[in-house]
C-alpha cells in the first residue's frame, strides 16, 4: 500500500487553519479528574506506579458499578490521577490497541525527574524506547502504553500546544 503524505501533510494544514482558532476560547472544562485502566493484579499495578514511577497512591475503594471490584488512583501531578479498576471475575485478555482505544498516556516530568526514572526503568529491567530526547516509552505490567515527557505541560518537542 503506498501513503501519499503530501495529501496527509495538506489535510492536516487544512484542518488546522480551519480549527486551531487565533483567538482560543476558553475550555468548559476544569482539568482532567482521573483516567482509568485496568490493572489485572492490583498489587503488581500498586507496585509499578508507586514504588517504580514514583506516583503516589491516593485512595482505594470499591467500584460503585461492579460489586468486589477496585478503583485506585495514583497522583500524577497539577490535582490529576492515574486511576485503575480490576474485575475479579471477567476474563478480559491482554492490552490491545484498536481504534477507539487507548495509544498511550503521556506523563510530564521534569528533566531531573525523567532521568531518575529512566534509570529505574532500566535498574528493573523494563524494556523502553527513547525519542527525542525527550520522550520515553514502555509499557506498564499489563500492557498498557506509557510515555514520560521531559517537557512542560502545554509544551511538545518544543512547540506550544496549549
Amino acid at each position: 500500500m503506498s501513503i501519499d503524505y503530501a495529501a496527509i501533510e495538506a489535510r492536516r494544514a487544512d484542518i488546522r487553519q480551519r480549527y486551531v482558532l487565533p483567538h482560543r476560547p476558553s475550555s468548559s472544562a476544569r482539568g482532567l479528574h482521573h483516567m482509568a485502566l485496568l490493572s489485572s493484579d492490583v498489587e503488581r499495578t500498586i507496585r509499578f506506579y508507586q514504588d517504580l514511577l514514583e506516583f503516589p497512591l491516593t485512595e482505594i475503594i470499591e467500584n460503585r458499578d461492579y460489586k468486589g471490584s477496585n478503583h485506585f488512583f495514583f497522583d500524577i501531578g497539577n490535582g490529576n490521577l492515574l486511576a485503575f479498576f480490576d474485575f475479579p471475575g471477567l476474563d478480559l485478555g491482554p492490552y490491545q490497541e484498536v481504534l477507539g482505544g487507548l495509544h498511550h498516556v503521556a506523563i510530564s516530568v521534569d528533566p531531573a525527574t525523567w532521568e531518575r526514572l529512566r534509570g529505574k526503568l532500566e535498574m528493573a529491567g523494563v524494556p523502553h524506547q527513547i525519542e527525542s530526547g525527550a520522550s520515553i516509552y514502555f509499557k506498564d505490567p499489563d500492557g498498557a502504553r506509557l510515555e514520560l515527557l521531559a517537557d512542560h505541560l502545554g509544551e511538545m518537542y518544543g512547540s506550544r500546544v496549549l
